[in-house]
């Protein structure tokens, strides 16, 4: 990557709950690796987005530590890459201010997940779900970002990112990169109930979900009721066989070997037997991230001075170009 003129990478992940393993394979496994291949690597617990739905303060301090944890636990090396908590950096909701100055509003209605979240709400979504997108422009252009490692359903939001630095290039000087999407190769991880969603931590169905600090018993019970169909090989059909093609998504992207490969090794084995095998692949790479979670989770003033030191390296970089956006539209 470094080769292709990489500067500055960017993502940030909610403190909404345990990532499950569609967050590990999606994103997490990816993180892990950009760290490696970029000198420049912002990864953000973006706790302002996680407002945009209502949040019991103390679940919401703990989700914080919990998802530092997990971070760490999967590989997140703090001396790699700038680990943070968004709120301890006051120039991203200033920034995003300005930003929303430069957004029309039929912009923000045009977005699926606002549509969605505010039906689901009585139509009583707030501002903040209204324009979080905004925020999350910010969060990007803050570091002048150059890329950043996307899911599907991001892209629209990227494109909104992309569409305010350029508004604001034109309205004020040449001054943030276009930040580029770094698409992530991996296929979504549906739910386990309900192979036509995809995993969410915030399903009501327990099963459908495999967290990734779910204990063995948990991962094997989640994966025996996994819903596939009536048929009992192993094929990997997403449109006809959507359950039985989700086990093989997960199950290739977890192993490393490729959907061919492990059609391949199940030849013979009925879905039940198929689903155990998946099951076990899924705790044995899951045990290690588990057990040093557990660890790190213990020491909250460990995981406070992993984010307090973040939030410095963080406010380094973004101090400065705040203060030019400043001078740029006119506050200085």
């Amino acid at each position: 990557l470094q080769n292709k003129g990489l500067k500055r990478i960017f993502s940030g992940i909610q403190p909404t709950g345990i990532p499950h393993l569609g967050n590990y394979l999606g994103a997490l496994t990816s993180w892990v690796k950009l760290q490696e291949e970029c000198s420049s690597v912002l990864f953000s617990i973006v706790d302002l987005h996680s407002l945009t739905v209502p949040r019991d303060p103390t679940v919401l301090r703990a989700s914080i530590l919990d998802v530092t944890a997990i971070l760490l636990a999967c590989g997140i090396n703090p001396q790699k890459c700038i680990l943070f908590q968004q709120s301890q950096v006051a120039e991203h909701a200033e920034l995003g201010w300005i930003l929303g100055c430069l957004t029309n509003i039929p912009r923000l209605q045009h977005f699926p997940q606002w549509k969605v979240k505010n039906a689901s709400q009585m139509n009583e979504g707030t501002a903040g779900l209204f324009t979080y997108p905004v925020l999350q422009a910010a969060d990007i252009l803050l570091y002048k970002s150059t890329h950043v490692p996307v899911g599907e359903d991001q892209v629209l939001h990227l494109e909104l990112t992309q569409d305010l630095a350029r508004r604001f290039n034109k309205k004020y000087g040449e001054f943030f990169p276009v930040p580029k999407t770094m698409l992530t190769a991996m296929k979504k991880v549906r739910s386990l109930r309900d192979p036509t969603a995809k995993m969410s931590k915030s399903d009501p169905q327990k099963l459908a979900t495999v967290g990734v600090t779910d204990c063995p018993e948990e991962i094997l019970l989640k994966f025996r009721k996994a819903v596939t169909d009536f048929t009992s090989e192993v094929t990997y059909d997403p449109d006809r066989r959507p359950g039985v093609s989700n086990l093989v998504t997960i199950h290739s992207a977890i192993t490393g070997l490729s959907i061919e490969e492990v059609v391949c090794q199940s030849t013979g084995l009925d879905t039940a037997h198929y689903k155990t095998v998946v099951a076990e692949a899924v705790i044995e790479k899951l045990a290690p991230i588990r057990s040093e979670f557990k660890k790190l989770r213990e020491d909250g003033a460990y995981l406070e001075k992993v984010l307090q030191t973040g939030a410095e390296k963080a406010k380094t970089l973004a101090a400065p170009v705040y203060q030019e956006v400043k001078r740029l539209v006119g506050f200085l």
